[in-house]
């Protein structure tokens, strides 16, 4: 375990709707990973994080607790585990600035990178928590849009920690792989058109 993590609400989720079965929360039944095997993985990572002295990143604003408790019922695992650092006292509070929009700004060259907007203030909190002493990550599970942009993040000092790897890496690797055919595919059909039009 790092010092601290920030929490990519997936995690929460995927934790939470297995502890919380057979009664899941509506929101757990599209999470990312749908197995069983990988989901009791996530509960039993995010079981060792509260249990441990590792703290929790949040921004002064509000606006990632407040996604977590969007997608999380009150007596999910997830909120109880947030609950808890903060009763706690381990819970690192750092500043994330917000455009018009709402949504969290990130230092440059970020901003062409992290095309998710709801997680822009996931990685504005990461940058910003860099600055504390000891080491920070941002964990991550089903949430493959990290795999993206890992090279840029690391540039900057960041540090992520996929806790189900092999399937978040292997689920990624399929992604672009689609990504890539669909673009050919476009590709090919473009070049068909302009043949007709010669």
């Amino acid at each position: 375990m790092k010092d601290r993590y920030v929490l990519d609400t997936n995690v929460l989720i995927a934790a939470s709707a297995v502890s919380s079965s057979p009664y899941p929360h509506p929101q757990h039944t599209d999470t990312t990973p749908p197995e069983d095997e990988m989901r009791q993985r996530i509960l039993s990572w995010l079981q060792e994080f509260e249990r441990s002295d590792a703290r929790l990143v949040l921004d002064a604003a509000g606006e990632i607790e407040k996604e977590y408790h969007h997608k999380l019922g009150f007596n999910d695992y997830g909120l109880q585990v947030i609950r808890h650092k903060w009763e706690s006292d381990l819970v690192d509070i750092v500043t994330v600035d917000y455009d018009a929009d709402g949504n969290g700004i990130v230092p440059q060259p970020l901003d062409g990178t992290v095309h998710d907007l709801a997680d822009r203030k996931m990685v504005a909190a990461a940058v910003a928590a860099l600055s504390l002493p000891g080491t920070s990550a941002v964990a991550f599970a089903g949430d493959t849009d990290w795999h993206d942009w890992e090279h840029e993040l690391k540039l900057t000092g960041l540090t992520l920690e996929p806790i189900i790897e092999e399937w978040s890496r292997s689920k990624h690797k399929e992604k672009v792989l689609r990504q890539h055919h669909g673009r050919h595919t476009h590709h090919e059909h473009t070049t068909d058109q302009e043949k007709q039009h010669d």
